[in-house]
């Protein structure tokens, strides 16, 4: 539905639950990526370097960039993003780990009025 009512904005929300098994791989491509970024300043770059030497989570927070994520969508242009990533205890059997009680809020409508596809 287009109506001049209608935001052109979308809060499109992801999380993703990773198994990081290759922790000196994906520490060394994060600090490919810093090291390739020219705008970085030096006292963050180091810092940088640091962080992701020590922290699988903080390695991978420099890897996954949201704007890689829709920059080839078209018609759609990224108007704001945050990321963060964390290591956590991941149980796949935990009920923790099912879908939210309010994923009727999560289906999208089809485009030709005869229902909505789950997410």
């Amino acid at each position: 539905m287009s109506t001049p009512e209608t935001s052109r904005f979308v809060r499109l929300r992801v999380e993703l639950v990773v198994e990081v098994d290759g922790s000196g791989e994906l520490s060394a491509s994060a600090l490919r990526r810093i090291a390739e970024d020219e705008h970085m300043p030096a006292e963050e770059r180091q810092h940088a370097e640091t962080a992701v030497k020590e922290d699988d989570a903080e390695a991978l927070a420099y890897l996954v960039d949201p704007f890689d994520l829709v920059s080839q969508v078209p018609g759609v242009e990224l108007s704001q993003a945050s990321w963060s990533s964390e290591q956590i205890d991941y149980d796949p059997d935990s009920p923790d780990w099912e879908g939210d009680e309010d994923d009727e809020d999560d289906e999208v409508e089809d485009g030709d009025g005869t229902g909505g596809r789950r997410l």
